[in-house]
């Protein structure tokens, strides 16, 4: 009997420490539904968080504090509450750029501490986030927030390096290990960071509202921390489109004291695939903010300026004017494209564009484009619509406008962010899409203001026009770093294609690096709701069967999947709509051939049109072969590429 009391007694007294041993670590665990992606965040006088994927290490030690009104949120914290969650659901996408339905599964993690703040953590298959939320009364400022990143080892980074916060965020990609990189120097969203195991990270913020964008700062070792632009209270004009800061604040934002924060996002793959098909971007952001989204019609658009009005073959002098839109609205016509973009210059001045330009009658281009089923979109400054937008705005409305193409922001502080859904508002008021250009990477707003059908925020194929640095690298990096983030208007299209070798530099008469199918396979590749055809209709009536692959092209898909890729090298996209697939495949500097199964397709025979190139396109890059053929899911496909080359496909169910 003794003996038993004593054996409890004991029982009793290691439970009793085992539990306070438990809370004295102040560690909490939280992972991903399938258990592979384990996150904890340790509070221990500070908050800290670390994670590993099917046990192994990637990030350790992670710090993460807010600093409001001079009181750091995240030093000396004494914990609250804690509450933990599941979600499984499924979202509907309004503009389904990747598909029409999103699983959403997580499990989260909520840690409220004293002084009015919580942060959170969810955790999905593929990735962890992270955000701070705050319940106090008023307005606060908030002085900086860190965000500093310790990873496991010296991993390689493709790092889009900044040389200013006033930037366009049009970059290379520059592949570095982590310690390479000098303290001081700086990146924009997203990057990614290739670990061990083949485990990418991909790195973005989503839910972006009434703060600035965060950049990525090097510290010369294997960690990364935060930069935020400042708040601006005086700025200047540098000509009519650039500005030169006078002043600015000693904080990063000034908000209301009851709000989420942005969430952090780490992307996580185990397979290179796995990162271009992640859409956590728009799970994480808020939802729909229009009642009425049913105008919102996604396409593709002739665009005139990369092409410089190079029109040929006509009996008129080609120019901002009339007779040469209307040529672009007869093109578009003929092969049902839905829109044309009037790009600068159609307006009287850069400044004001309330007025068309002399030689332009918007009332009668209009007309003359509803007539043949094709709408316009404007080209603005955003300094003009920063000014003037119910005036401007109000105007388009007025001419039958259906959209604004704004451009050269170049920035990402809370007012600029803030110009961003205002601007997204206005427009959705009077039914105007949005394609916001000099702009940093999507964020979320998206998903609020589905009308925001497009963003630039990438270095495409405009810089063929005076550089040689757009290369077919360069553009299989992009699905795995900047479309990581959502949409980006690259602008593709070009019928002028050359090699390396035969590469020339034109303003007026651009070409492409990489060949004619490198091209066509981008329009199923590349996320683009408003995807630009941006060569000239001359060059389009020439190549009659390049652009009658093209203007069958969707621009927004009922499910996407990723057949094959490897980040840098090459890439296989499927694409759904309706009962049809499309396919697309794109590669490097390397010549490769590829084998794909189409046991994607649905049961029944399907006709394939076929876009490849041709035997000799490792010289004449616009040497393409087309051919068709009768292929079901139990099928596969042979897909020869050339140097710098690309594949697409079109598979219509019979």
């Amino acid at each position: 009997m003794l003996i038993k009391n004593y054996t409890s007694s004991l029982l009793l007294f290691v439970l009793f420490s085992l539990l306070t041993i438990n809370l004295a670590a102040k560690d909490y665990t939280v992972s991903s539904p399938n258990g592979k992606i384990l996150t904890t965040v340790n509070t221990d006088d500070e908050i800290h968080w670390s994670a590993s994927v099917d046990g192994q290490p990637i990030f350790k030690n992670c710090k993460m504090n807010l600093t409001i009104d001079g009181e750091v949120l995240g030093e000396s914290v004494k914990v609250r509450k804690i509450k933990r969650s599941s979600i499984s659901e499924q979202v509907k996408v309004i503009v389904p750029v990747k598909s029409k339905i999103i699983k959403d599964e997580y499990n989260q993690l909520s840690i409220q501490f004293k002084n009015d703040f919580s942060v959170v953590f969810r955790v999905f298959d593929n990735g962890i986030t992270y955000r701070f939320e705050t319940s106090k009364k008023g307005e606060i400022i908030i002085n900086n927030e860190t965000v500093d990143l310790n990873f496991s080892d010296n991993y390689p980074i493709l790092f889009p390096e900044e040389q200013s916060l006033l930037s366009h965020y049009e970059r290379l990609y520059i592949d570095e290990k982590l310690s390479a990189l000098n303290a001081g120097r700086f990146c924009s969203l997203p990057t990614l960071v290739k670990a061990t195991q083949n485990i990418k990270i991909g790195i973005t913020e989503a839910d972006l509202f009434d703060y600035p964008g965060l950049f990525l700062e090097a510290t010369g070792s294997t960690s990364l921390k935060s930069k935020f632009p400042y708040v601006i209270f005086e700025s200047k004009s540098k000509g009519d489109r650039d500005v030169e800061i006078i002043k600015q604040a000693d904080y990063i934002a000034k908000t209301n004291g009851s709000r989420t924060f942005p969430w952090r996002v780490f992307m996580i793959s185990e397979e290179d695939k796995q990162l271009v098909e992640n859409q956590l971007v728009y799970l994480l952001s808020r939802d729909c903010q229009l009642e009425n989204t049913s105008w919102i019609k996604p396409g593709l658009v002739a665009w005139d300026w990369w092409n410089d009005n190079n029109i040929y073959g006509v009996d008129f002098k080609s120019g901002l004017d009339n007779q040469t839109y209307k040529y672009y609205i007869d093109f578009a016509s003929r092969y049902g494209i839905p829109y044309i973009i009037l790009d600068e210059g159609w307006s009287k001045t850069t400044t004001n564009v309330l007025e068309p330009n002399p030689n332009i009658d918007i009332d009668e281009l209009v007309q003359y484009g509803k007539e043949r089923n094709v709408e316009l979109i404007l080209w603005s400054l955003w300094g003009p619509v920063n000014k003037h937008m119910d005036d401007i705005l109000d105007q388009f409305a007025k001419w039958g406008i259906k959209g604004l193409k704004v451009d050269f922001m170049a920035q990402a502080g809370q007012e600029m962010v803030n110009f961003y859904e205002r601007t997204a508002q206005a427009c959705a008021d009077r039914e105007l899409l949005v394609d916001f250009h000099g702009a940093y990477k999507p964020a979320g707003l998206r998903r609020a203001y589905p009308n925001v059908i497009n963003y630039e925020g990438v270095k495409g194929l405009e810089n063929c026009k005076w550089s040689d640095v757009i290369t077919p690298e360069h553009n299989v990096t992009l699905p795995f770093t900047r479309m990581l983030a959502g949409p980006m208007d690259y602008t593709p299209g070009a019928m002028r294609n050359a090699q390396h070798k035969d590469f020339k530099i034109s303003h007026s008469n651009p070409m492409s690096m990489g060949t004619r199918c490198h091209q066509l396979a981008m329009y199923v590749v590349y996320d683009a709701p408003l995807q630009m055809l941006s060569d000239n209709p001359s060059n389009y009536y020439r190549e009659e069967e390049s652009i009658r692959f093209l203007s069958k092209m969707k621009t927004v898909w009922d499910d996407t999947k990723i057949l094959d890729a490897k980040v840098g090298d090459y890439i296989v996209t499927a694409r759904k709509s309706g009962n049809d697939w499309y396919i697309g495949a794109m590669t490097d500097a390397d010549s490769r051939t590829l084998e794909i199964d189409l046991s994607f397709l649905d049961e029944g025979d399907y006709e394939l049109e076929i876009m490849q190139d041709g035997i000799n396109a490792d010289k004449a890059a616009i040497d393409y072969t087309y051919m068709t053929k009768t292929a079901d899911k139990n099928t596969k496909i042979i897909i020869p590429m050339a140097s710098g080359g690309g594949w697409a496909a079109i598979c219509k169910k019979k």
